[in-house]
């Protein structure tokens, strides 16, 4: 399922970047990545598990989606509960991004932490990473085909030039096949713009 297609404009992160943090001891290694899907985070995972196959303690928390269409996934990784995952998903939240996955690899000190200390390192290597990182805005885009015979092609191509909208065309014996791509804010407006011409789109 890939998630950016049902927002509008949102933020995210441009690239992947790291955070490195220690506390008595203890050492923190965050990732933050950019994601569109499932796998995306899975092809992430498998990543720093190959640079830490040793680690006890891999934590992730991912945000796809916004709205009605969010979707979160938290893993402890054999942390008390709600003292890894959750400071972390609380900073995809905070910097108001989604389309997000963040790992924090812990590697034990010695020296207990507490709950409350977990939580402030967990938080701390979440948002250094993502600080490390470029946050940028999108806009999905979203394509539209269909098919018009020859005869018709002229009123198309009208619709097309008033509208500014940008296409490509594919001739053949019967007609043209034309492709047009826009953002997915704008989608049902510009099938609005072809329905008078009984356009069925592929």
């Amino acid at each position: 399922m890939i998630f950016f297609e049902q927002m509008g404009k949102f933020k995210t992160l441009k690239t992947t970047s790291t955070s490195f943090y220690k506390e008595k001891g203890s050492k923190f290694y965050g990732y933050a990545f950019p994601i569109n899907t499932i796998e995306d985070s899975k092809t992430a995972y498998e990543r720093v598990f190959e640079e830490h196959p040793k680690a006890r303690h891999i934590c992730t928390a991912l945000l796809l989606g916004s709205g009605d269409n969010e979707y979160y996934l938290l893993d402890d990784a054999g942390e008390p509960s709600n003292s890894a995952a959750a400071p972390m998903l609380g900073q995809i939240r905070s910097h108001e991004i989604t389309n997000v996955y963040l790992i924090v690899v812990r590697y034990f000190g010695g020296t207990k932490l507490g709950i409350g200390g977990l939580i402030s390192a967990y938080k701390t290597t979440a948002s250094q990473a993502i600080e490390n990182n470029i946050i940028i805005t999108v806009e999905p885009q979203s394509s539209l085909t269909f098919e018009v015979d020859y005869e018709a092609l002229g009123d198309i191509l009208s619709v097309i030039d008033r509208n500014n909208l940008k296409v490509t065309q594919e001739h053949n014996n019967k007609g043209v096949k034309i492709t047009l791509q826009c953002k997915s804010a704008e989608l049902a407006a510009i099938k609005d713009l072809f329905a008078p011409y009984g356009i069925s789109f592929l």
